[in-house]
């Protein structure tokens, strides 16, 4: 697979992802009234993690051995996304009225995008800080409503402190991407379900009815798990500023969702499609082509042989397919176009 052809591929796991993602936040806003928050982001994860846990055996899927120096980051991940994020927002909305949040939660985008120029170093241009302002400030009018209201400081910075967690969680997940996403997302899910599910025992919730306990599964399952892995795959495909980028498109998904089941439609609506819809289209018309390096390395990740950076010998039918196995790159440089993927985190002095 070519870089360009990756990259769109990559905005295509990113969009749908989205699309997953955006479509459930209204069903999931109807289970809130019956049960606690806590309780409910408990039930999402644990739902996904097993579900994508039991897919995997089903599959009979190769066991994953991550190197010891992903380790790290990955268990950052799952304790900043999967942990201290849920918690946090929680704290936030128990004291803030959705209007507030609903605009704060915009920030876990910007984060994202921080983190990666600021501390990662990813490849950026004017076109994609463009792009993603565009997409940005689709979200803002998306969400922004009539006369938004916050609750102080104290719920304000855990909402905030939720979308930094998330945006930290974005950027270590990066650092593992190479790895099974299907396998990456049940850890996820398989440790941070139950330790939502134990907070929110311990604070006193009760389990809901068997049909709302069965739709926060079914949500759990395709708006955060298949949502999850989809987002894992454009991490991998684009980095974290793109991938987070195409992401944040969630609400509108959310909100043609919600214009299906009846609401309205507004003008808000038309502007946001506008401004994601020009955003979006910076991106994928990006052509970031310079000669770079890739040092000789052995190592063992997912792959296929249709991406330009790995030609080993191997079996026609194995080689045809997406598999992992330790092999070895011979010391390279070259011109192509491409993405700050897996592949691709070479620094840029210009």
């Amino acid at each position: 697979m070519t870089g360009g052809a990756r990259s769109r591929s990559g905005a295509v796991a990113g969009l749908a992802a989205a699309a997953l993602f955006g479509a459930g936040t209204p069903i999931a806003k109807l289970l809130l009234g019956q049960t606690s928050p806590w309780l409910l982001a408990g039930l999402l994860y644990t739902a996904f993690g097993l579900t994508l846990s039991l897919w995997r055996i089903a599959r009979r899927s190769p066991r994953v051995r991550i190197p010891p120096a992903e380790v790290a980051p990955l268990a950052g991940a799952v304790l900043f996304g999967g942990v201290l994020a849920p918690v946090l927002l929680m704290l936030g909305l128990v004291a803030m009225p959705a209007s507030g949040a609903s605009l704060l939660l915009n920030a876990e985008a910007l984060f994202t995008a921080l983190i990666a120029w600021l501390v990662f170093k990813e490849a950026t241009s004017r076109r994609i800080v463009t792009g993603f302002a565009l997409i940005a400030a689709g979200a803002a009018v998306l969400s922004w409503p009539g006369q938004p209201q916050f609750a102080g400081t104290w719920p304000t910075l855990a909402v905030l402190g939720a979308c930094l967690c998330w945006g930290i969680d974005n950027n270590l997940t990066r650092m593992v991407a190479r790895n099974d996403p299907v396998w990456l997302a049940a850890v996820k899910g398989a440790v941070a379900g139950p330790a939502n599910l134990a907070l929110a025992f311990s604070l006193g919730a009760r389990l809901a009815d068997a049909a709302a306990v069965g739709a926060a599964a079914a949500v759990g399952v395709l708006s955060y798990g298949v949502s999850l892995v989809l987002f894992l795959s454009a991490l991998a495909s684009l980095g974290s500023a793109r991938a987070g980028a195409y992401f944040a498109v969630a609400p509108f998904f959310g909100a043609i969702l919600a214009l299906a089941l009846g609401e309205p439609f507004s003008w808000t609506l038309a502007a946001a499609a506008a401004l994601m819809g020009a955003g979006i289209t910076l991106h994928l018309t990006e052509h970031h082509n310079h000669e770079h390096a890739h040092p000789a390395v052995t190592h063992d990740h997912w792959h296929s042989h249709d991406d330009g950076h790995h030609s080993h010998a191997h079996d026609p039918a194995v080689a045809a397919l997406r598999h992992s196995h330790e092999h070895t790159h011979s010391a390279i440089a070259h011109t192509h176009s491409h993405c700050p993927d897996a592949d691709h985190r070479h620094d840029h002095h210009t």
